[in-house]
């Protein structure tokens, strides 16, 4: 794990929440014990309070690690996961109903705000950027910091974005990680919605 990561940063629950039940999946609860134990996450968070991000990163390490050829759709069923633990719980109804209502552009405009309002939860000690309603960065993104790879890695974040776009603005919405720092040192994590 890097020595980069902000001694102390925390990241919301559903970083490693949302991604027990996808190893429990493909590997019974003795797997989740295991990967857990090697992340050294001593206890499964309650979900009531913010996480130390470096048990998250750690987890996301092990599980890809562990399963290199599922864990992109591991940690992107999370991310799915993960938005719609925030539809349920943390966007208003009929916050949603409006951005429903509106026109894509609009809506995107409208979410990418809330985004950004919020970004502390996901991005932990990372800088996020919105670059457009369409296009968003997280430089320093701790859940891949430290990490090299051929292509990129954030599959639970480009999930959480996607579904929250597909709800919530057009339900084509498609999300791409574009660049990672985990490929490009100096590179932020971009992410960028389409309408396909």
């Amino acid at each position: 794990m890097s020595e980069d990561m902000t001694e102390g940063a925390v990241i919301g629950p559903n970083a490693i929440l949302q991604l027990l039940p996808q190893i429990e999946r493909i590997g019974g609860e003795a797997r989740v014990a295991q990967m857990l134990a090697e992340a050294g996450v001593l206890e499964v968070p309650d979900g009531s309070h913010m996480i130390p991000e470096r048990d998250a990163a750690r987890l996301h390490q092990v599980v890809r690690r562990h399963a290199p050829d599922m864990a992109a759709q591991l940690t992107a069923e999370a991310g799915r996961g993960t938005a719609d633990y925030i539809l349920a719980h943390r966007i208003p109804t009929v916050a949603q109903r409006i951005l429903k209502a509106l026109p894509a552009s609009l809506a995107a405009r409208s979410l990418a705000r809330a985004i950004a309002k919020n970004a502390w939860t996901f991005a932990g000690s990372g800088d996020f950027r919105v670059i457009s309603p369409w296009c968003f960065e997280i430089a320093h993104n701790p859940i891949v910091q430290g990490e090299r790879s051929d292509l990129p890695l954030c599959h639970w974040h480009a999930a959480v974005f996607e579904r929250l776009y597909r709800v919530l603005v057009h339900p084509s919405a498609r999300c791409v990680e574009t660049t990672c720092c985990a490929v490009g040192r100096d590179a932020p994590c971009r992410f960028e919605v389409t309408i396909i």
